[in-house]
């Protein structure tokens, strides 16, 4: 599901291309319109019947900027972009997972949320409050057999997002800087998979409440 409907046409033949017998749909939707995020949910589960792993991946349509730069009209902006959508997801699927007695949830955060970094004063607050939203619904969660935990990548090669921050002025100079620690190699897209792959898998069955980095090193946080 996302708003993008040409990202996500995409997003389905790349997936088709690699395991052309898979049945993959693409649900437009909006997860920061409370109307729209449940007529998405709903279509969603029309379709397969329920929602097992609810992955949420969220970015703000802003770049990095220090914070006496950002206008103030712009912070609630910011803050609903990054956290309304996933609690919203969360909170769709949770009383089916809960009645099921199962379910895995994986958010998707940022480094920021843990390594104080000029120019991410909003977003690492943003990102702060998905961590810290993860941890918190993983212990709620777990009486009812849900898991939930939260990655938290820096840069991601390859990527639109990244395309986007490494041309503009001062984000460029941020994570020209971060990639250059990162000695193991800049992430890219399928190591954020294959993790999530991992936690919605049962060999992942006892972890749930962690708030997993990958950042080829960038940080150790």
């Amino acid at each position: 599901m996302a708003r993008n409907v040409e990202r996500g046409a995409r997003a389905r033949q790349t997936i088709l291309a690699v395991a052309p017998d898979s049945d993959v749909r693409f649900v437009p939707g909006d997860a920061n319109d409370p109307a729209r995020a449940r007529e998405a949910h709903d279509k969603v589960k029309d379709i397969i019947g329920s929602i097992d792993i609810l992955v949420n991946s969220t970015t703000s349509s802003f770049a990095p900027e220090l914070f006496h730069k950002t206008p103030v009209a712009n912070i609630p902006t910011i803050i609903n972009q990054l956290v309304v959508a996933p609690l919203q997801m969360c909170g769709l699927v949770l009383p089916d997972m809960r009645q099921r007695g199962t379910g895995v949830i994986v958010n998707i955060a940022s480094d920021a949320a843990k390594s104080a970094t000029p120019g991410e004063t909003i977003i690492g607050a943003g990102m702060a409050a998905i961590v810290m939203f993860s941890k918190a619904l993983a212990v709620e969660a777990k009486r009812d057999g849900i898991r939930v935990n939260v990655l938290t990548p820096s840069l991601i090669a390859g990527t639109p997002l990244t395309e986007t921050i490494m041309k503009e002025g001062f984000s460029a100079k941020l994570f020209e800087k971060a990639a250059s620690l990162a000695h193991l190699g800049v992430p890219e897209a399928d190591d954020i998979a294959a993790m999530i792959t991992f936690l919605a898998s049962p060999q992942a069955a006892r972890i749930t409440g962690q708030a997993i980095s990958i950042n080829g090193g960038i940080s150790a946080a």
